[in-house]
């Protein structure tokens, strides 16, 4: 146990690998809104349409598959670099340098003249990140003692939001500084932009390279049961036995995760991943028209830049410390009901904001409450999916409850240009607010629901602690 004196507390995160977890998360919040949000804004400029926009946003869903590729993330060794730097730091360093070519792709690529390339350059930097986030995920969690993983969380979490703001304000004001025609569009500029994105990933390659791979025994007495019901599985089906290894190791790696899952809840796992499935729809379907609305009313990419990107991710760090308060005082329920009151209520600000025009007064007052609000929902949710997680099959089946979360929404998300184009902004925003409804009933049911809580004993190395 670490001890209770405030010096002590302070000192985890002077811990190498909780600082090394600040430059980590940098690396994992980098590529999303250079595919997404920013991405939205550089095509809108570029006289893209509203719905082919919207269709863009899809791109997103290889985020909600990566439970599909997570297990090999998981257990598959990649040749020589996984001798070299070990499974989870090679897996770390394989994606962080995809995602750096894929942006580098997208900076040589004019969407007004070439598209479709900036569609696959856009698909490989979102494969390549979610793929990031599975082996980060893993490492996160086996890279240290119990202890130390409420600073590792918080450290990732700030390193996080500092790219964001680097990847949406800092993109923003770099084309804005190298724009010759503020008031026309100009791809060198954004060209500019994306290379100077594509090397901020060395933050998270050099990183990778210094850091040590986590030090973790592993569960003997759960894969020795995994490896018992594989070898049933052979037997009962007479597989052939130059499979029956291959098909063993299968099951341990995918099989495994999702039984655990649904053995612990039965029947309610369907009301809990329902849950999960639409909590954040009012944010994620609103938030592919953000950029494309700014631009419509006229804000500049400064303008954008100062209150949206920056200001209001700090709105968003303070909403996930109030959130963090309000969890501890009066659970997690209850804060989940809190959060998905005020998300979809505060998509009916831009409603007002949209019958104001440019008015960056009333920009900063909604930007102020919906980020603050999203900063509450978010932590509430994180705390939720985290008690859902079997620390056994921690990776893979936290990538399946983050792509679960993520589908249906960006799904939706992909026909509100065409939305926008026939009913206008107020409507569309008027609709995403009523999305959140069904999240409410959701969240009650499932606060009626009594469960152990998942096994949370990560088996460290004493010398790791």
């Amino acid at each position: 146990m670490i001890s209770t004196g405030w010096g002590q507390v302070w000192r985890i995160y002077l811990h190498p690998r909780v600082l090394g977890m600040l430059m980590l998360g940098f690396s994992a919040g980098l590529p999303l809104l250079l595919i997404l949000g920013t991405l939205s804004f550089w095509l809108r400029e570029a006289g893209i349409d509203r719905a082919t926009i919207g269709y863009f946003s899809w791109i997103g869903l290889a985020y909600g598959f990566k439970w599909a590729w997570a297990p090999l993330v998981d257990r598959m060794p990649l040749p020589l670099l996984s001798r070299w730097l070990g499974r989870r730091r090679a897996w770390l360093l394989l994606s962080q340098l995809a995602i750096a070519t894929a942006l580098i792709g997208m900076a040589n690529t004019n969407p007004a003249e070439q598209l479709s390339h900036m569609i696959f350059f856009a698909l490989a930097v979102a494969f390549a990140s979610a793929t990031q986030d599975i082996a980060l995920d893993a490492y996160r969690i086996e890279a240290v003692a119990m202890q130390l993983q409420g600073a590792m969380a918080a450290t990732y979490q700030a390193g996080y939001r500092m790219a964001m703001i680097m990847a949406s304000a800092g993109a923003l004001w770099l084309a804005a500084a190298f724009d010759p025609t503020p008031g026309s569009y100009d791809y060198n500029s954004w060209q500019t932009a994306y290379y100077f994105m594509a090397a901020c990933m060395s933050v998270g390659i050099v990183t990778t390279l210094i850091i040590r791979e986590p030090e973790v025994s592993s569960n003997l007495e759960l894969n020795a049961e995994n490896e018992r019901l594989g070898r049933e599985i052979v037997l009962r089906w007479h597989i052939n036995a130059r499979f029956s290894d291959m098909l063993i190791w299968l099951y341990g790696a995918v099989v495994a995760p999702f039984r655990d899952f649904i053995t612990r809840f039965g029947l309610h796992a369907l009301l809990i991943l329902s849950l999960i499935a639409v909590y954040r729809i009012s944010d994620v379907v609103m938030g592919v028209m953000s950029n494309p609305f700014y631009v419509d009313m006229g804000y500049s990419k400064d303008e954008v830049a100062t209150v949206s990107k920056v200001y209001g991710v700090i709105m968003t760090i303070l909403g996930a410390v109030v959130g963090g308060v309000l969890t501890a005082k009066t659970g997690i329920i209850r804060t989940l009901f809190l959060g998905a009151v005020l998300s979809a209520a505060t998509n009916l600000l831009f409603v007002w904001l949209a019958s104001r025009g440019h008015d960056i007064s009333g920009l900063v007052f909604v930007i102020s409450a919906d980020n603050l609000s999203a900063g509450i929902a978010s932590s509430a949710f994180v705390a939720y999916l985290s008690s859902l997680t079997h620390t056994a099959y921690s990776a893979t089946q936290y990538a399946m409850f983050s792509s679960v979360m993520l589908l249906l929404p960006k799904f939706i998300a992909g026909f509100s240009g065409e939305f926008v184009d026939a009913y206008g902004y107020a409507i569309f925003f008027t609709g995403t607010a009523l999305l959140g409804i069904p999240v409410l009933f959701l969240v009650w049911k499932v606060g009626q629901l009594s469960f152990e809580p998942a096994e949370t004993k990560i088996r460290t190395p004493e010398h790791v602690k």
